[in-house]
């Protein structure tokens, strides 16, 4: 009687889900032990999130950041599998969909990512805008053409967050906007991008003061209304009318994640270990923005793309090493350095020993970027358009 393949079942098709799968295929299994590889997610396209905001000021086309799984995934060996999960038995090891099918599982590889929270502040889950993924960006760009369309003399937008997406989005949209545009960062902390190199920070506050992007620190969100918004500041609520409000602060696990009996932090994160497993779960690896971890040397792991990208190679190794009884190996997070888009042709760079700003960290966002897009052939096609496009626009100007 034939042995059945291991299958080793991957939640999530973010940077940490994906990459994983497209390592695993590429491993050395040894005839009869290559497992069988299902990637399951909720869409059907991959999306490349920290080019996310390139659509809102039309510089990148969607094709170009959220290809489908269908194309890379092709001659890989994987599997996917469209639909959304309903539950997770641990005990049976197997993964229960919405649509009804169930996936039993070898390995289970947790990375479907985080949510934001808005059921933190009244009215925010029915009048804010997140921005997490496409639909995000749709549902945004749809309410901006019927405001630009409008009579209004300004479009007035509140960003709720000051870290990274909340710098980023508003110096996209500043530059989409323009005069017409009104824009405030609401802040809790002191400064804006607390987390980030101090080079990168001046940069930011530089830029969004020279778009005049108002900036509200050491404030909170008290409400959120159809067209207004309420803030705290030192113990005094003020109440100022808005079009849109942009939601990009917290992080929570999804409460798919949060009913499994494994250890989690008070954001529904999974801890783990440093060879990326759930603990007392040695079948299960976590990463992404799902995973609460320390690496090897006891770092805490940030959860950004750059980390998942990283572990995904971890976990596909130790995957492959835990199913052909190789030795593991645990998790060394590596700063590559931190790159924010600043408007349509600037951005700012710190790493590696280098400081950049404007034009040229700009390029070597986009080429760093580029490198990291999943798969040579969706790489190529998009390098071959980043050149082209410039060139035809020159030839036939609109």
């Amino acid at each position: 009687m034939t042995e059945q393949p291991a299958r080793i079942c991957i939640l999530g098709g973010g940077f940490g889900g994906l990459y994983t799968a497209l390592r695993l295929s590429q491993l050395p299994w040894e005839g009869t032990q290559k497992p069988e590889i299902v990637l399951v997610d909720k869409s059907d396209r991959f999306l490349f999130v920290p080019l996310l905001y390139e659509l809102l000021t039309r510089e990148l086309q969607s094709w170009e950041i959220a290809p489908p799984f269908a194309e890379i995934l092709h001659n890989t060996g994987v599997r996917f599998c469209q639909g959304n999960v309903a539950g997770i038995d641990l005990e049976q090891q197997r993964v229960e969909l919405q649509e009804g099918a169930e996936i039993s599982y070898e390995r289970l590889i947790l990375a479907l990512g985080g949510e934001s929270p808005l059921d933190k502040v009244p009215g925010a889950a029915s009048y804010a805008f997140p921005f997490r993924t496409l639909a995000d960006a749709y549902r945004l760009e749809e309410r901006l053409r019927v405001l630009e369309q409008s009579d209004k003399e300004k479009i007035r937008i509140a960003i709720v967050g000051g870290g990274y997406c909340g710098v980023e989005l508003a110096c996209k949209l500043a530059d989409r906007l323009k005069e017409r545009g009104r824009f405030r960062i609401i802040e809790q902390a002191d400064k804006i991008l607390r987390n980030s190199p101090e080079y990168n920070r001046e940069t930011a506050s530089k830029t969004l003061e020279a778009k005049g992007v108002w900036i509200d620190l050491e404030t909170g969100v008290e409400s959120i209304a159809a067209d207004r918004i309420s803030l705290i500041y030192k113990g005094t609520v003020d109440t100022i009318p808005v079009d849109i409000v942009l939601w990009t602060v917290g992080m929570q696990g999804s409460p798919l994640v949060r009913n499994l009996p494994l250890k989690q932090n008070q954001r529904g994160q999974l801890v783990t270990t440093p060879t990326l497993q759930a603990i007392d779960r040695e079948e299960i690896f976590v990463l992404g923005d799902l995973s609460d971890c320390r690496d090897n040397e006891g770092q805490q792991v940030p959860p950004s793309a750059q980390a998942a990208f990283q572990q995904s190679d971890y976990a596909a190794w130790n995957v492959w090493a835990s199913l052909t009884k190789r030795p593991m190996l645990p998790f060394r997070y590596q700063n590559l350095g931190e790159m924010l888009t600043l408007g349509t042709d600037s951005a700012t760079y710190t790493g590696m020993g280098l400081q950049l700003d404007g034009q040229l960290a700009y390029l070597m966002r986009r080429l760093a970027y580029l490198y990291r897009m999943p798969g040579l052939e969706h790489q190529l096609k998009v390098g071959v358009s980043w050149i082209s496009n410039p060139i035809l626009e020159l030839i036939n100007p609109s």
